[in-house]
């Protein structure tokens, strides 16, 4: 009864279309998932790090009196590679050189 009307509107195809449209649909929802399964991995581990190099500023500072100041040049890279960034400059600091 309605599949004329279907057919006129473009609604009516054959189920291996209408097989393959839902195919698509779920390879793109699946895709989009797995994409930011991933990226919020790459977030996360970005965030930790920078907290973690904060973090083990703070304590290096406090504990062994490195005097590191808490200033741009030394918070800014702290932030952006977290560890290696606090690692690099206590190796500055014992080698003697100002930050």
């Amino acid at each position: 009864m309605f599949e004329g009307v279907l057919m006129q509107v473009g609604l009516g195809g054959s189920i291996l279309s209408e097989g393959i449209v839902i195919a698509a649909i779920a390879l793109v929802i699946y895709l989009i998932f797995k994409i930011g399964k991933s990226f919020m991995k790459i977030i996360f581990g970005l965030i930790a790090n920078s907290v973690l190099g904060i973090i083990a500023l703070y304590i290096l500072n406090s504990v062994f009196s490195l005097g590191i100041p808490y200033a741009i040049g030394t918070v800014i890279p702290t932030v952006l590679f977290g560890l290696p960034a606090v690692g690099t400059m206590v190796i500055l600091r014992l080698a003697g050189i100002p930050l």
